[in-house]
């Protein structure tokens, strides 16, 4: 999976589609990542304890990694490339200008 936690990316397809926002887990397993603000679903929570609270809340819920795109500083949705460095490391970079991500 070439995304990562805390990467900025943009939904290209689905109910949120234009939305950017950043990566807060992934689930390489599922092929699937958690993005804040994302597929938010109703959830009916019960309290548990003295200090929880119950009623509805919003939860975000996992979307395909393929409905989702990494997000250039400079030129916008891109797809990933990976070049090596001089020393055998291996770094992200943008489709569209060449520049690490």
């Amino acid at each position: 999976m070439k995304l990562k936690q805390g990467d900025k990316v943009m939904v290209i397809s689905g109910k949120d589609a234009g939305k950017e926002s950043r990566i807060t887990r992934v689930i390489p397993a599922k092929g699937k990542v958690l993005v804040e603000g994302v597929n938010t679903a109703k959830r009916h929570r019960r309290p548990t304890g003295q200090t929880m609270q119950g009623g509805i809340i919003d939860k975000d819920m996992p979307i395909d990694v393929s409905n989702v795109m990494i997000v250039c500083e400079k030129c916008g949705p891109t797809r990933i490339g990976h070049r090596f460095d001089d020393k055998g490391k291996k770094h992200r970079t943008c489709v569209k200008c060449g520049g690490d991500l």
